[in-house]
C-alpha cells in the first residue's frame, strides 16, 4: 500500500512583473511566455504539481499571488522573488518579509529567488547581494530564469 502524499503549500511573493507566474508556468507546464505577451495575475493562481522526492510522493500546491493578498492560509513556504535586472524589486524584499511575517509563523521556511537570470547583461542586483540578504534572513537563496529554465527545477524541488 502506498502512503498518502505529503501536502506542501508554496506561496510566490514579490513585486509585479518579477516573473512569479513565469517561474510557475515554466515549472508546471514547461512553458514560457514573453514579457510583452504576459498578463498580470489578478487575484490568485493555484497550480498543483505532483512529484516524487526521495521515493516519497509530494503534492505541491503553488499559490501565485498578485501581491495584495493576505497570507493567513499559507503554512508551508514563502518564496520571495525579485528581478535581478530591477533593483527596485530587490529593495522591496524587506517590505514583503514584514508583510508575510505578520501572518505566517517564523518557523515557515522562506526562500529568496533572484529571477530573470537571462538578463545578466542588465543585472542590477549581484548574486552576492542576494546571498547576503538571504543569509541575514536565514533563508535559502537561488537564482533562476523562467525564460531559459536555468535553476527553475531547483527552486521548487530543493
Amino acid at each position: 500500500a502506498s502512503s498518502s502524499p505529503v501536502n506542501v503549500k508554496l506561496l510566490l511573493i514579490g513585486n509585479a512583473s518579477v516573473g512569479k507566474s513565469s517561474l510557475l508556468l515554466r515549472f508546471s507546464d514547461e512553458q514560457w511566455i514573453p514579457e510583452d505577451e504576459a498578463t498580470a495575475t489578478i487575484g490568485v493562481d493555484l497550480r498543483v504539481h505532483k512529484m516524487d522526492v526521495n521515493g516519497r510522493k509530494v503534492k505541491l500546491s503553488i499559490w501565485d499571488t498578485a501581491g495584495q493578498e493576505r497570507f493567513r492560509t499559507i503554512t508551508c513556504s514563502g518564496y520571495h522573488i525579485y528581478d535581478v535586472a530591477n533593483r527596485e524589486t530587490y529593495d522591496a524584499l524587506p517590505k514583503w518579509f514584514t508583510e508575510i511575517d505578520t501572518y505566517v509563523s517564523s518557523l515557515v521556511p522562506k526562500i529568496i529567488v533572484g529571477n530573470k537570470l537571462d538578463k545578466e547583461h542588465s543585472r542590477q542586483v549581484s548574486t552576492s547581494e542576494g546571498q547576503t540578504f538571504a543569509t541575514r534572513k536565514e533563508c535559502l537563496f537561488l537564482e533562476a530564469s523562467a525564460k531559459t529554465s536555468v535553476g527553475v527545477r531547483e527552486v521548487f524541488e530543493d
